[in-house]
């Protein structure tokens, strides 16, 4: 390509500033340093936890930045020390890396890795170092990634190489999402054939982790949300059941106590909210039930009253649904190629880049399940 070793002038969405709309910039993207790949961002989608940076954490040192890590993309070039890929093959970018190397990639238990954005800048959200600059500032990159920008650079570690004919604006989907849902009920909660499940919130990470219980064998799937309308998006998933605490007197962990005989196998909290997850543990059977926290918030202490827990209730968290990318993503992707899992479902609209700020607020009030951006 006549791009490559060459600084890369692009469109990306800056944000330049917490509460305020992202502007359609010109930012310069620096070639790939050693084990770094370019890669043409193609299409991404718009996720809660982008919303959650711009809106709710809005971290003093977390701007200006470019947003987005759902997103799927072309290898454009790579830099020094790279072997695993070529300029051309279809990638998918990953905010969780897998080194293969630190403890936690060698256990079977885990997906976190010792490398990567998460262990230097947690709170930021973003590495210190970045590739990318506009009108003579450093703009940092969300979650290492920055899939709101037509280029971006990426470790090795942190990109997964998929599926040539897979149609990139939809399996984006698969960088956050879908596999946070999915693999939450499949991988963390090991949902069991024939058990009862309840999914809280029903965003595209509780479709899909409803998709997961279904996929997972559950008889029973109680779909929990405060907007009626989605309902009926959550049939198509597998739920058998829907449950508005707005409906109810009570709070919603004794109306689905009453509804089950004492409780759920299984419940997974994907809103980002303290106070879900507790009613989202509560709601589980004493003795042996698993409550999975899935929604991403890190401004709140959680609680509940130790009996909870003593009496037999597991309560544990799931990080990009339990998936080691670079292995979890491929596999993923061809399971979506073979109709086993579905993809097109969640995606409610469609839209160029340029009507980023549009999407953020379809996200904001509820409107959409999944909106698509291209980048094209």
């Amino acid at each position: 390509m006549a791009t490559v070793g060459k600084v890369i002038k692009c469109k990306a969405a800056v944000a330049w500033e917490a509460n305020k709309p992202l502007v359609i910039e010109e930012i310069e993207v620096d070639v790939p340093h050693a084990n770094e790949i370019r890669i043409k961002i193609i299409a991404t989608g718009v996720c809660h936890t982008d919303l959650y940076h711009l809106f709710e954490g809005k971290h003093k040192d977390g701007f200006p930045v470019v947003l987005g890590h759902e997103g799927a993309g072309i290898v454009e070039s790579v830099g020094p020390g790279v072997t695993e890929f070529q300029p051309g093959e279809k990638v998918i970018p990953l905010f969780i890396s897998q080194c293969g190397e630190c403890r936690f990639c060698q256990s079977p238990k885990t997906n976190q890795c010792v490398k990567g954005w998460a262990n230097e800048s947690p709170d930021v959200m973003s590495p210190k170092e970045t590739r990318f600059t506009c009108k003579g500032r450093k703009v940092l990159q969300f979650l290492g990634t920055s899939t709101f920008s037509q280029y971006t650079v990426v470790n090795q570690i942190a990109v997964a190489k998929i599926d040539p004919s897979a149609p990139l604006d939809t399996v984006c989907l698969l960088g956050c999402g879908v596999c946070t849902g999915f693999g939450a009920a499949v991988n963390t909660a090991k949902v069991e054939p024939g058990s009862t499940c309840a999914v809280f919130g029903l965003g595209a990470v509780g479709l899909a982790a409803v998709m997961g219980c279904h996929s997972a064998g559950a008889k029973r799937i109680i779909a929990v949300d405060l907007n009626p309308d989605k309902f009926e998006k959550a049939k198509v998933f597998g739920a058998t059941d829907f449950v508005n605490p707005n409906d109810h007197s009570e709070p919603i962990s004794q109306v689905l106590s009453k509804m089950t005989n004492g409780g759920v196998d299984f419940s997974l909290e994907c809103v980002g909210n303290v106070g879900v997850m507790r009613n989202a543990l509560e709601s589980c059977l004493k003795g042996w039930g698993v409550s999975v926290l899935v929604g991403w918030t890190d401004l709140h202490d959680v609680a509940t009253r130790p009996i909870q827990l003593i009496a037999g209730r597991t309560w544990k968290g799931s990080m990009f649904g339990g998936f080691k990318g670079k292995d979890g993503v491929p596999k993923m992707v061809k399971a979506y190629l073979d109709k086993k899992v579905k993809l097109d479902e969640f995606i409610t609209h469609r839209m160029p880049l340029e009507s980023v700020n549009d999407a953020i607020d379809l996200m904001k009030h509820g409107k959409c399940i999944r909106t698509v951006l291209s980048l094209e």
